[in-house]
């Protein structure tokens, strides 16, 4: 007996079981079959062939229209069972893709982890969440002993895995630079001729660098067309921009970066970020940086690392919790 002969004869015993009683035994075995033919793979027009063969030998006195409609459920039920294995392969095509998505993230965090260094006198808070699976900002700390803090933060225009792979070139090549580091301008040059010649031509990159310098308490910085972070004064409480101009990474490799300078005072605060905090986008459109400042400001006695929790929390809750973009913020603060 094949499989098609042994589902007949399992199909028509259930069928005229429950006829006969229509017993709760027989709609639970129903359920079974039903089980047994979807791990079997039996397509839906199949199981309507077995429902009209085992009418058949049951009632074969039906009258001709009957088994008219028969053929008329089985042509549907063909094209239904096309478009449905359809739809079951692609969902195994997304799962696969999913599961590939999932190693590469977590191969993400590994290639690109950084640790938020622990500074007498400088605290420091930071917070990135990427808005898919793959995030497209980066952020990175390199601490030179008592001599600085340097803090870099970029932003892929682009994202997924492209924007990913994108970053991790940038870190490699940040890694391979470090008698440079200690200048803002020269680190955005270099990466701006690794960016250039090797990233695809719809792909750029902003980028903030900066170095802390622990002695002196004054950020050195230059920025590749990065999203203007806050300088927060302390003995003011206010607010200023912090500017800082240059050409995005991977437009032109001649492209010069100009260096700038913040001194920092106990109780001034460095608010870096990418455009995803300050594009935070909510039923009546972008916040505005004026809005974004009241909301650090209504936390701002706090340490950095609650403040930047806290700003998250309240912008993705103006979101619906559904983040548009990649979300990185780093707070510095001179506490001494």
């Amino acid at each position: 007996m094949n499989k098609q002969e042994t589902l007949e004869a399992q199909y028509s015993k259930i069928l005229q079981e429950y006829m006969n009683n229509q017993s709760e035994q027989a709609l639970y075995a129903a359920q079974q079959f039903s089980r047994t033919a979807l791990a079997k793979k039996v397509p839906p027009e199949e199981i309507i062939s077995l429902q009209k063969n085992a009418m058949q030998q049951l009632m074969p006195d039906l009258s001709p229209e009957v088994w008219h409609s028969f053929d008329i459920l089985l042509e549907v039920m063909t094209a239904y069972g096309f478009a449905f294995r359809e739809h079951q392969s692609l969902l195994d095509t997304q799962k696969e893709l999913k599961n590939e998505m999932e190693i590469a993230s977590n191969v993400q965090d590994t290639l690109l982890g950084t640790s938020v260094p622990t500074v007498d006198g400088l605290e420091i808070g930071a917070l990135s969440v990427p808005a898919k699976q793959m995030n497209g900002d980066y952020y990175h700390f390199v601490h030179d002993g008592d001599h600085s803090v340097n803090v870099a933060i970029a932003d892929v225009i682009g994202k997924g895995i492209p924007a990913a792979l994108c970053m991790s070139m940038i870190k490699y090549a940040m890694d391979s630079l470090p008698e440079y580091r200690k200048d803002p301008s020269a680190v955005l040059e270099s990466l701006n001729r690794v960016v250039e010649q090797n990233v695809d031509d719809s792909m750029f990159i902003t980028m903030f660098y900066g170095m802390y310098e622990l002695r002196s308490n004054i950020l050195h910085f230059a920025s590749a067309g990065h999203e203007p972070g806050f300088f927060y004064r302390g003995k003011d409480k206010e607010f200023l921009d912090l500017e800082a101009r240059g050409l995005l990474l991977g437009v032109d490799k001649n492209t010069k970066y100009k260096r700038y300078e913040q001194a920092v005072e106990v109780g001034d605060m460095i608010i870096l970020m990418s455009d995803g905090v300050t594009e935070c986008r909510t039923d009546e459109g972008f916040i505005e940086r004026e809005t974004l400042i009241s909301y650090i400001n209504e936390y701002i006695e706090l340490p950095p690392q609650e403040i930047v929790n806290k700003i998250f929390r309240d912008l993705e809750r103006l979101q619906h919790f559904q983040l548009r973009d990649d979300f990185t913020i780093i707070i510095l603060k001179r506490t001494k």
